[in-house]
């Protein structure tokens, strides 16, 4: 969603019409009101790991929404389509291909899942964050393909550390561990915050945003804490369910450390930012993450640990290692800045408008 709407930011006044097509029922039809998008829903499904009846009804799924959007674009008629990945991206791409409408694809990750790949296929300009994602790519997409980088919200990249720390409430002295897990948390990561807690919230303030299913668990960790050392000590360790929008530019203003998973943001936000990061690889979906958090720690950007090795004991440990010497980190800083690409949504703007006659997308 982010990359997307920050693209349709950079875009301006130069397009005339934009519409948003998601999934039903998730966080884009809110996001796409908030951004002011019309939003149409569209059907889609997974075909893999699902048994032989859930392939059957995501292929179903699919072609149906297939239909319904070519039946959107030769009513709506739009100089292009863009699509940033995932299943729901599928049938509006296939419609695209139908439709003779040029197609645009970004891939924030390294590594692109099975959509992806289909879609890359039946791409006219494939947008990619970094030279690594070029060899995943299918042998005649590359040549269609550009690095742009990827492009972050101005909310994130323009974010003001005192300010943002103000508004937290946090010292402009204090270290600052910023921890998430994505929309939906992680276990592995809230249960290591848990038992490092004595450890972390002797030094450092420690923002975690736990996840909307697994923040009661955390929640019942942090009023454990707070018995065995105090409600005082227990306060530093600030819980939200997800950090949003002005939110998430916040907490990564005001961090000096971050500890996540490597999904695709971290390639864009951490470098803006100038970040040093922990990065704890989601280790399902064919360790896709895992590309994402290499092209980090080979810059010497990050640290990667692999969540079966990621507990209190790894994690105070790493974080000690980190906030013990300034330098260090302020060299992991300096080599996430160099990954950044400023100008990422300006150039996938570019490469849409190149593709249109200017007029709606």
């Amino acid at each position: 969603m982010y990359p997307a709407l920050t693209v349709r930011g950079a875009l301006g006044s130069r397009v005339s019409a934009v519409m948003w097509y998601g999934r039903a029922g998730g966080m884009e039809a809110t996001l796409a009101a908030r951004a002011g998008i019309p939003f149409r829903a569209v059907r889609t499904g997974a075909l893999v790991d699902r048994g032989p009846l859930g392939v059957l009804a995501g292929a179903v799924a699919i072609a149906r929404g297939t239909l319904a959007a070519v039946r959107d674009l030769r009513r709506e008629r739009p100089n292009a389509v863009f699509v940033t990945g995932g299943y729901v991206s599928v049938p509006l791409a296939v419609a695209a291909r139908l439709t003779g409408t040029p197609l645009c694809l970004y891939l924030p990750d390294i590594v692109p899942g099975r959509a992806v790949q289909l879609i890359a296929r039946l791409a006219d300009r494939i947008c990619v964050t970094a030279e690594a994602a070029l060899d995943s790519l299918p042998r005649r997409a590359r040549v269609r393909a550009a690095v742009t980088g990827y492009p972050v919200r101005p909310l994130v990249r323009d974010a003001d550390r005192a300010a943002a720390r103000a508004r937290l409430a946090v010292d402009p002295d204090a270290a600052v561990v910023l921890v998430f897990g994505g929309s939906q948390g992680a276990r592995r990561i809230n249960d290591a915050v848990a038992d490092a807690g004595p450890a972390l919230l002797a030094r450092a303030v420690v923002l975690h945003a736990a996840g909307a299913t697994t923040l009661p668990a955390a929640t019942a960790a942090r009023a454990a804490l707070a018995e065995r050392l105090g409600a005082e000590v227990a306060a530093r360790w600030r819980l939200v369910p997800y950090f949003e929008d002005d939110a998430m530019a916040d907490a990564l203003a005001a961090a000096d450390v971050v500890v996540c998973r490597a999904g695709a943001a971290v390639l864009g936000e951490l470098p803006a930012r100038g970040l040093p990061a922990i990065l704890v690889p989601l280790p399902i979906s064919g360790g896709h993450q895992w590309p994402n958090a290499r092209v980090l720690a080979d810059a010497g950007a990050a640290v990667v640990v692999a969540d079966a090795d990621f507990d209190g004991a790894r994690l105070a440990a790493e974080v000690a290692a980190l906030l013990d010497d300034p330098a260090q980190r302020g060299a992991m800083g300096a080599a996430a800045r160099r990954l950044d690409r400023p100008a990422a949504a300006e150039d996938i703007a570019l490469v849409l408008l190149a593709m249109t006659s200017g007029g709606a997308a």
